[in-house]
């Protein structure tokens, strides 16, 4: 027996895709580290220091499986987001949530709206699940509501995805805008709504948990990766009815969560005023990463996440300044579909990170002429 011959016809029909090259794997191919890793739009911040011990405590036992219903990350959230136990899932992060959501809804040929050049990694389960996608383009560097919408209604669209604060753009709309958006959806859409860097975005930005409460085709995604510090973790939730969110237990890996990433959830909630100094120092950074690329000719877009939309121009020249950073060991990245592709990415990060970038980015230019 030369292969093995079982695979489905789908499985057989994609291509590999990797949604996102990381960065161990772009440093073991040039043979050195990044000095800066401001590509990824981690917490260069780190977790809290209550948090670094809640996971030592927790380490002892790390022999024994994660609670299965994750019981008291979820009370807890409960509590802080004024809703029901059962109304919240526990998941390996929101990409691991993304795909079983994907999977609840998405069979061959469903027809599923997003965004042409959003969050690759949705479109990965989408394909992945044999779902069509339909693509909408970005106006004005926002996602478009109305667009997305006139096609959920052309297509009769089982799910629409929408990022707010949006990657890769950084752009967002008000809670208002994104209220009104879930409201004039049909009953049969699925709005998949991530809202990842919710904790980063302007006061005004998420929708009040009351004002999409009750919606059974809503369901809302976010984090302990970004804001908390917890990437490596691998804790995201999503909260919607009860109902809705009953299916996932159908299908959800049960055991997935280690006991360690539940207790540096657990206790990264809990200390909010680390948020509080983490989301100060996101804000500052995003101004200092503006400050630098003003300085060399490159516009900052406006940011609600925790990194920064620098306009090179056009697409030749962003690729050309990304791959000299990266050359001089500082990993950021790009958007991947134009218009948006004419921009860099740079994450937050600390200032020897930023100072580095600020030492780097004139020469890079200069190279790429």
């Amino acid at each position: 027996m030369t292969s093995f011959s079982r695979f489905t016809a789908l499985a057989e029909s994609l291509p590999p895709t990797v949604p996102f090259v990381g960065p161990e794997t772009q440093e073991r191919a040039r043979g050195a580290v990044f000095a800066a890793r401001l590509g990824a739009n981690e917490s260069g911040f780190g977790p809290a220091p209550s948090v670094i011990a809640a996971i030592a405590e927790a380490a002892p036992l790390s022999w024994r499986y994660g609670d299965p219903e994750s019981y008291d990350l979820r009370q807890a959230l409960a509590a802080h987001l004024g809703i029901k136990l059962d109304e919240i899932v526990i998941g390996e992060g929101v990409d691991g949530l993304l795909g079983l959501a994907v999977r609840l809804i998405v069979e061959k040929g469903t027809k599923v709206v997003t965004s042409l050049g959003g969050y690759p990694t949705f479109n990965y389960h989408v394909v992945g699940f044999g779902g069509t996608l339909v693509t909408v383009p970005y106006r004005g560097d926002h996602e478009d509501l109305d667009g997305l919408l006139e096609a959920v209604r052309r297509e009769n669209a089982a799910i629409v995805y929408l990022a707010n604060p949006d990657n890769p753009m950084a752009s967002w709309h008000d809670a208002a805008s994104v209220t009104a958006f879930a409201r004039a959806l049909p009953e049969t859409t699925l709005l998949v709504l991530d809202e990842a860097y919710g904790e980063l975005a302007p006061a005004g930005t998420l929708p009040p948990v009351a004002d999409l409460a009750g919606m059974p085709n809503v369901i809302r995604f976010r984090t302990f990766s970004k804001a908390y510090g917890l990437a490596g973790h691998r804790v995201g939730y999503c909260f919607g009815t009860a109902e809705t969110m009953s299916r996932f237990h159908r299908v959800r890996n049960h055991f997935g969560m280690s006991r360690i990433g539940q207790a540096a959830a657990l206790a990264a909630l809990k200390d909010q005023d680390w948020l509080n100094s983490v989301v100060a120092r996101v804000s500052a950074a995003r101004e200092r990463i503006g400050a630098i690329g003003r300085a060399n000719g490159l516009e900052p877009l406006p940011s609600a996440t925790n990194f920064v939309a620098l306009d090179c121009g056009d697409p030749v020249r962003a690729k050309a300044l990304l791959d000299q950073l990266v050359a001089d060991g500082i990993f950021i990245r790009m958007p991947g579909v134009a218009p948006q592709s004419r921009c860099i990415r740079v994450s937050v990060g600390p200032d020897p990170e930023l100072d580095l970038l600020e030492r780097a980015l004139p020469e890079a230019l200069k190279r790429i002429g």
